[in-house]
């Protein structure tokens, strides 16, 4: 069976992972630039200092800081993604092997501090908005259609020191300035649009997502509410700039199974995949659902949802669905069972059926079949997998310059047939496939270069040394032949 003949294969990067060039023309700092080096033993911390002048340095999953804290860049720190893949430097030469491979979709994002360095600026840097006029014109180069995240964990550090940034609803005109100022300038370049990366992981990790250095419960709701309408209003520009466009959001999507039939794990199961589709919920359908009402009413908190809101967020839905896949999950109630982080950025139950990567991210092709399934029932609307790849440390440069990762391209092809299984076989309306890290990048979760997902090896080395040369991995041929076949040539 043949994917859609307009099926959209590609792949992704985001510009804080890929792009470095962290200080070049003009940029602002971004929240990503703030953060340090990690490993799998080591979490990424957040850097800023006090109005006593100390400088501090906290994990950035837990962040809790003070009311005068400063985020910014200080000496003495290892910061990844100030080089990353030196794509900044490299854009041609990237999206030429991406051509080479046959991509059809291109999944990058624009970063926000590149356009607007603090994010309070009224005009738009040029040298950055000329700089995307570049990736596009190359994407046109190779028939790739952009899919351009608008805002991918790139939050203006000036924001976040102005009023912890999206906690603040002046965010949001701030937001719309930014949006409004790419829709025009790259009008006809890109048709494919997302709001928000992610946005769901909020629940879990504010600083990356949002630039909130705050576990409070009423600051998040807060951060929700802000961020929900200025997606919503962002499409309805997006929408009358150019009516072509096709406005889609994004959330981090893990299925999630009951560790035993006990009921009890079963109403848990559904009430941890309600975390994840309260986003999407709202996106998708125009208004926040009963059960989150309900749960800030049982905690006392008041979001404050004007009728106007209401009707933004009505007026405001998406076209299309996407979300990323890495892995499933299990859940349950039994207090004697004993807890796994199965991924750097998910606590759960494991699952005694399946394999893990050398992280821990257990790897469930049918929970893909499951999740599209899901998802397609929930709303009914168009879905692409825009994230779904293995992180590894297993990639080898050998003397030839080649990169033997058949662990990759097994793992990618199981998760093409359950695609495959889900369109042909259970009529999800599926219209794109883009991998994380097409091009070797630093990794979100760790910070590492070590980590490596993509087709393309990068010579750069999380000590330092390499020279930013790119080769092709085996999984890169094999990826060409996929897309020349429409998905049906997998070995």
């Amino acid at each position: 069976m043949a994917f859609p003949k307009d099926f959209l294969w590609g792949g992704a990067t985001a510009s804080n992972q890929y792009e470095g060039g962290w200080d070049q023309d003009g940029k602002g700092i971004a929240t990503a630039d703030c953060v340090t080096r990690g490993s799998k033993k080591q979490p990424r911390f957040v850097t800023y200092q006090t109005s006593d002048g100390k400088i501090h340095a906290d994990p950035y999953f837990t962040l809790e800081a003070p009311d005068d804290a400063k985020f910014g860049v200080f000496e003495g720190f290892d910061y990844p993604c100030h080089r990353a893949s030196d794509g900044y430097n490299h854009i041609e030469e990237d999206i030429a092997l991406l051509g080479e491979m046959g991509f059809k979709t291109y999944r990058m994002s624009i970063n926000w501090p590149r356009i607007f360095p603090t994010g309070l600026e009224e005009e738009p840097n040029e040298a950055g908005l000329a700089y995307y006029d570049k990736v596009f014109d190359c994407c046109a180069k190779y028939n790739i259609k952009p899919l351009v995240t608008i805002s991918h964990y790139e939050t203006p550090i000036g924001l976040v020191n102005a009023w912890q940034s999206w906690v603040d609803e002046r965010t949001i005109p701030c937001f719309l300035r930014y949006v409004e100022t790419i829709a025009n300038r790259y009008k006809g370049k890109v048709e494919y649009w997302l709001t928000f990366n992610e946005i769901n992981c909020l629940n879990f990790d504010s600083w990356t997502t949002s630039g909130v250095a705050t576990i409070d419960p009423y600051k998040l709701a807060m951060v929700s509410k802000h961020s929900l309408i200025a997606s919503a209003k962002a499409v309805q520009i997006l929408h009358t700039v150019d009516s072509n466009n096709k406005v889609g959001n994004m959330i981090g999507y893990s299925v999630i199974y009951p560790l035993t039939p006990r009921p009890e794990d079963v109403l848990k199961t559904w009430q941890e995949l309600n975390v994840s589709y309260f986003f999407a919920d709202v996106q998708a359908r125009g208004y926040y659902p009963r059960y989150k009402l309900k749960e800030y009413e049982n905690k006392g908190i008041d979001i404050g949802l004007t009728q106007e809101d209401k009707e933004t967020l009505k007026n405001g839905t998406i076209d299309f669905i996407t979300f990323s896949y890495y892995m499933s999950n299990c859940t349950t109630t039994d207090p004697n069972a004993s807890a796994n982080m199965i991924g750097n950025m998910v606590i759960g139950y494991k699952n005694p059926y399946l394999q893990a990567s050398d992280y821990g991210w257990q790897i469930d092709p049918t929970g893909l079949r499951i999740s599209l399934n899901y998802l397609y029932d929930r709303y009914q609307k168009p879905l692409m997998v825009v994230e779904n790849g293995l992180g590894t440390t297993a990639d080898v440069l050998n003397e030839d310059k080649s990169v033997h990762d058949d662990y990759r391209i097994a793992y990618l092809r199981d998760h093409i047939q359950a695609m495959d299984a889900a369109i042909n076989e259970d009529g999800v309306e599926l219209i794109g496939y883009t991998p994380w890290g097409c091009i070797d990048l630093i990794s979100v979760s760790t910070g590492e270069m070590a980590k490596r997902y993509g087709f393309i090896y990068v010579d750069y080395q999380d000590d330092g040394t390499g020279d930013g040369s790119r080769y092709k991995k085996d999984s890169f041929y094999w990826y060409k032949k996929v897309i020349a076949s429409q998905g049906t040539d997998l070995e």
